[in-house]
């Protein structure tokens, strides 16, 4: 065995290790751009976008179409208030335009503060001339970032990671059972990660030399940074604290447990297919 391994070409190792190295394949990227209405994004007629205050999030959808992307199969929908780190996810059925606004709206509705301002990227399931319309008509500032400039969303990007991919992972899921226990996974996971996971966020940079040091203020929840801020109006305010006084943080992650355990078992198993001849 170990001389007909050490006869093997570099060609034909990367054969064999093909149908294994594919179980280890991250998500695909699903982005396509929208080629329409770039010239009316960014519209800057309303408020101003302002990082400093609350209610400007960022938008973005993550895939869960595992190593394969044919084929209609789930999405999440990620808003991460840029000011507090508050982030809400909604499972969508498909990236269809109509699908991806119902689940936006329905974010808007469960937010604990007034929205003021969408940024997303330049797929086409966000530049479109219905949210463009809804923007306008609800008067929300709406804008999108560069092509192919991830760290123009790098809030709602590193929650993708954070929050998503860590707990939901990498595999394929569709249908509608699996939308709905993957919807039942958020509704705990968004109290458990804005009520109890404190982070920290960057305030400023300084470059000594060759070096760039990053400055960060104390950790907290979003909870207690929409606290702490002014743009909470009392009643929106004494219902998060509401909310909060209400949970309880060990039975809320036993509850998240069991709730993803739940999900992963409605995963999509690709079938991966052993090559038909091993003898070198």
């Amino acid at each position: 065995m170990r001389s007909q391994l050490l006869a093997m070409s570099a060609a034909t190792i990367d054969r064999r290790l093909r149908p294994y190295r594919l179980q280890f394949v991250r998500g695909f990227g699903a982005t396509k751009p929208g080629s329409l209405l770039k010239s009316q994004v960014p519209i800057r007629t309303w408020t101003p976008w302002d990082e400093q205050r609350i209610g400007f999030l960022e938008i973005d959808l993550v895939a869960h179409c595992g190593i394969n992307n044919a084929g209609q199969y789930l999405y999440t929908l990620v808003a991460t208030d840029v000011a507090s780190g508050w982030t809400e996810c909604m499972g969508v059925p498909s990236k269809r335009q109509d699908d991806v606004f119902i689940a936006l709206e329905a974010i808007r509705n469960q937010l604990p503060f007034v929205l003021l301002g969408l940024d997303s990227d330049n797929g086409s399931e966000f530049l479109n001339g219905h949210l463009v319309h809804y923007c306008q008509e609800h008067r929300l500032t709406f804008t999108r970032s560069r092509p192919y400039w991830k760290n123009d969303q790098a809030h709602v990007e590193q929650k993708n990671w954070s929050i998503v991919r860590k707990v939901i992972g990498y595999d394929r899921y569709e249908g509608e059972a699996a939308l709905e226990q993957l919807n039942h996974v958020y509704e705990i996971l968004r109290l458990w990660t804005n009520h109890w996971q404190p982070v920290m966020k960057l305030v400023g940079k300084d470059r000594v030399g060759s070096k760039l040091r990053k400055h960060y203020d104390v950790a907290r929840t979003p909870y207690q940074r929409l606290r702490e801020s002014r743009g909470m109006t009392l009643p929106r305010r004494q219902r998060l604290e509401g909310e909060h006084a209400s949970l309880q943080p060990t039975a809320l992650k036993q509850r998240l447990e069991r709730a993803v355990m739940e999900f992963e078992r409605l995963r999509t198993r690709p079938a991966f297919r052993q090559p038909a001849n091993a003898a070198v």
